[in-house]
């Protein structure tokens, strides 16, 4: 239930704060006084399309707050959401509204936390339902008649249709991946023939390790300087251990300082320790002699082997080239397409396979779908007994009325075309309610439709926008009295012209439109200040205040014989609302 409404700076409110009631809340006022400005609010508030028009001239920014008092749907809601719930167990939306160099900007927020479009989108229709006149265009509309039809109808049906959908998915996703298949058969087989291609090539290359080409480049080396490192090999080992000349060795004179350096310790064991280093030295030097000189002696020509190295190293770097540019990518490079190939050749993505799976998926689908056309055969017939049964009272007796459907293509919510079938006076034949119906038979076929639903309707707060214009006396007390009925289940919002409809109501609103005298600093002041036109409200909670607003609705003025038949007005409404 709407409990509080705060607007600022909305079209031509300044500051407005209205308190709602349970049952049914009426706002009345002459025409264009701004009544429909206070609907255009709630409805901004829960996401509604905003323009740069909203905010009031001469401001940059306007804001609208909604409390609404808090049911276990929304709490479970608000859990999901992961949003607190406030302490008074009410939840609280705002709406902030900027523009700034002619841009429109908007922010929401639930109980302070600030929300998307689409959480917004998701609340509000467990909180808020508005119905106006101009909803002709939605009774026009399949999709809506259709969701109307499923909500009226059993759980069992609301549950058939979430069958139908989760099939309908399965199948479009088979169906994609055939038609997919189908469509890229071509490039399929060739990217088969190309990956086949690579693989064999890479298969053949016999690639092993990711550094098996910087290994045959040093052995390449090695054996295409077999000599060199022969002769370089010996000029070392005669160097350090054995030379064929006079000059000594780098061992010999090593030797020689040891010698000396034992002759020394004699007379200064300081010394020891260059003794013993020297005497590594020369160890070292040794083995470096004897370990070059074998590398040396082990060193053979070996053309083949060098032929056979460089033609594998022209291999790999063509292997480099194609798929590198390293060997460590090419490596990995064999891995993917090994991987693909399977997925390609996979025989669970086989073509007959795809078929079959789309054929099976398209069975379930058929049959969900006929399953649901069935649940709302008979939610249809029940609508047609308990919709004609909410017109009569409302000067309706012998309207005809149908819910029509025809078979059409699956989709995610079935394979029903339905339209409302209406002829309003005997003898006429049915035909689609958008097109025949009046502004006034639209009015209480509307009302009547909410009627229906107010049962399972689990919506908080029904608005309705002068759905009562265009109807007479007798009908427009017949609206009253549905109103009310629906407000006993529901809080019900009603802009109104009709003081029938004004006298049932529980809290009565009048709206006014009046011209202040607007200063924007004592500074500016100079006496008079400038003049802007703003909507006020005023709660009418008294018998007086009430009757002279009715007396004004029925007569246009407060002449003796409109404030009597006020006065009836609501002795009448009140003796109504007792006796139900």
């Amino acid at each position: 239930m709407l409990s509080v409404l705060r607007i600022e700076n909305f079209a031509l409110i300044d500051q407005l704060e209205l308190e709602f009631g349970p049952g049914l809340n009426v706002l009345t006022g002459e025409t264009g006084a701004g009544k429909s400005i206070i609907l255009d609010a709630i409805d901004a508030v829960l996401g509604g399309k905003v323009s740069s028009r909203v905010i009031r001239t001469g401001s940059n920014r306007a804001v609208v707050e909604a409390t609404f008092t808090s049911n276990s749907a929304i709490v479970a809601w608000l859990a999901a959401q992961e949003i607190d719930l406030l302490d008074d167990n009410h939840i609280i939306i705002s709406r902030e509204i900027t523009i700034n160099s002619g841009k429109i900007r908007s922010r929401s927020r639930i109980n302070g936390v600030l929300v998307n479009q689409q959480l917004i989108t998701e609340i509000r229709p467990r909180l808020v339902e508005i119905t106006a006149q101009g909803q002709t265009v939605l009774v026009g509309q399949p999709a809506q008649i259709r969701d109307w039809l499923d909500g009226y109808g059993s759980d069992l049906l609301l549950q058939q249709r979430h069958l139908v959908a989760i099939t309908y998915n399965a199948y479009q996703q088979a169906y994609q991946a055939l038609l997919k298949r189908r469509t890229s058969e071509r490039e399929r087989l060739q990217q088969l023939d190309l990956l086949t291609y690579q693989l064999k090539e890479l298969k053949e290359a016999n690639l092993q390790e990711a550094d098996e080409l910087e290994q045959l480049q040093q052995e390449q080396q090695r054996l295409s300087h077999v000599v060199e490192l022969q002769q370089m090999s010996y000029k070392i080992y005669q160097a350090l251990y054995q030379n064929d000349g006079e000059t000594p060795t780098a061992t010999d004179l090593l030797g020689e300082s040891e010698a000396i350096l034992t002759d020394m310790v004699q007379y200064d064991v300081q010394l020891q320790g260059l003794l013993d280093l020297v005497g590594e030295a020369l160890t070292s030097l040794t083995e470096v002699a004897r370990q070059i000189n074998s590398y040396g002696e082990s060193l053979e020509a070996d053309p083949q082997r060098l032929e056979e190295v460089e033609e594998r190293i022209r291999q790999l770097k063509r292997i480099c080239r194609k798929y590198g540019p390293t060997l460590k990518e090419a490596i990995a490079y064999q891995q993917r397409i090994e991987a693909q190939l399977a997925e390609l050749n996979d025989s669970e993505q086989s073509l007959e396979n795809l078929e079959l799976q789309e054929q099976k998926w398209w069975e379930k689908l058929t049959q969900a779908c006929n399953n649901l056309t069935q649940l709302r055969r008979t939610a249809a017939v029940q609508l047609e007994t308990e919709l004609l049964k909410q017109l009569q009272p409302l000067a309706m007796e012998k309207v005809q009325f149908q819910v029509a459907m025809e078979p059409t293509s699956p989709t995610s919510t079935g394979a029903d075309k339905i339209t409302f079938m209406f002829s309003p006076n005997a003898g006429e034949p049915l035909q689609p309610l958008s097109e025949i119906a009046s502004g006034g038979e639209m009015s209480r076929f509307l009302l009547a439709l909410k009627a229906c639903f107010s049962q399972a309707d689990t919506t908080g707060t029904l608005v309705f926008d002068e759905i009562d214009v265009g109807v007479s006396g007798r009908v427009a007390q017949a609206i009253a009295e549905k109103l009310h009925q629906l407000s006993q289940n529901h809080q019900v919002l009603c802009v109104t012209h009709q003081p029938l409809v004004a006298a049932m109501a529980d809290r009565h609103f009048r709206v006014d439109k009046q011209i202040i005298k607007e200063i924007k600093s004592k500074k500016e002041y100079n006496g008079h200040g400038e003049e802007r036109t703003v909507i006020r409200v005023t709660v009418l909670d008294n018998f007086s205040k009430r009757r002279e607003e009715l007396a004004l609705l029925a007569g246009g003025k407060s002449a003796q014989e409109a404030i009597a038949f006020a006065e009836s007005l609501l002795m009448q409404a009140a003796n109504h609302r007792q006796s139900s």
